[in-house]
């Protein structure tokens, strides 16, 4: 400091830590003007612009313009009033950070080819309503021409992906699975299998929701109980999985004239026999297909439902049991 209370640029530097080349520009910019000069020219600064430089290094650390900061000093605007700003175009750069990190990931997990990497991203910045459209057009697709129960597809159809505004990269990257999977052939084609036997059960006369609610509940039950022997390392030919099996097929004998499974080609007689058997683990096997599960656990990370557990293991447990018992 000079005798007079003022400061040399070099003494700014070493209060601030802030190269000479930095202040010498923000004086030059205006934003930390010098309050007087030496004899031979050189700048000096009082307290006030030491508090200036102070406020100027701060707002510059937090990333904010150089524009934005000599409004703030000439009184044009509060800092308040720039930190919302701010903030606003934060949250913008924040999504589209993760949006990026999330394509990035699923490329990275998948190994992904150049084609599927411009698909992924495309997916990944889909509208709020590009992204139901999506789903509406899946569902007209797999039930085009059918007589299937409109209030039961009238239901599956209204699970929406809701991605929130400031969604996590796990639910990102669940809609880039859930939008390849209800975009993939094979897997429209199964579901569209399914619903083209709902409509021959309908057709057939068959009450589908009897038949529906009656099997909710016993599979239920066996999914859990299968769960728990495969858990205890049972294997599916031991006691315990020939009792199942034995249970799972007197109640489908129980419902063979009224049970909606008892429609289309290849149904055999409804007596327990080796070949009836056999059918019955198909069409057990038919119904449990991963694939369909794993469209109700994406939709659950990517709305934040209470997450779905998984048959898949359980059902070919059951699949094999029965199997092993023809």
């Amino acid at each position: 400091m000079t005798p007079s209370g003022r400061f040399t640029i070099g003494e700014l530097a070493r209060r601030t830590g802030l190269p000479v080349k930095t202040i010498r520009f923000y004086s030059d910019e205006g934003l930390v003007p010098p309050s007087d000069r030496t004899a031979a020219g050189y700048r000096l600064y009082d307290v006030t612009a030491l508090a200036r430089l102070e406020l100027v290094r701060t707002l510059r650390e937090l990333g904010l313009a150089l524009a934005d900061i000599e409004r703030v000093l000439a009184g044009a605007s509060t800092v308040a009033e720039l930190a919302k700003a701010h903030v606003t175009a934060l949250d913008d750069r924040l999504r589209e950070l993760r949006h990026r990190r999330a394509v990035l990931r699923a490329v990275a997990n998948r190994e992904s080819e150049l084609e599927e990497v411009e698909l992924m991203n495309k997916l990944a910045s889909m509208s709020d309503e590009e992204r139901k459209r999506l789903v509406d057009e899946f569902w007209d697709e797999v039930t085009a021409g059918l007589d299937v129960d409109t209030e039961f597809y009238a239901w599956m159809r209204s699970a929406k992906p809701e991605l929130p505004d400031d969604p996590a990269p796990e639910q990102l990257e669940a809609w880039i699975e859930f939008a390849e999977l209800v975009s993939d052939a094979e897997f429209r084609a199964l579901i569209r299998g399914m619903s083209e036997q709902q409509a021959q059960r309908r057709e057939a006369g068959h009450d589908i929701d009897a038949f529906s609610r009656g099997q909710q509940a016993r599979w239920e039950d066996w999914h859990a109980r299968a769960q728990g022997f495969a858990d205890s390392g049972l294997s599916p030919d031991s006691a315990e999985g020939k009792g199942l099996a034995d249970e799972i097929v007197r109640a489908s004998l129980g419902e063979a004239d009224t049970s909606a499974w008892f429609v289309g080609d290849g149904v055999p007689e409804p007596t327990d026999s080796p070949e009836y058997r056999r059918w019955l683990a198909g069409q057990i096997d038919a119904g449990g297909d991963a694939r369909a599960e794993r469209y109700w656990q994406l939709l659950a990370i990517i709305n934040g439902w209470p997450p779905v557990p998984s048959r898949v293991a359980a059902t070919k447990w059951i699949v094999a049991a029965v199997r092993a018992t023809a």
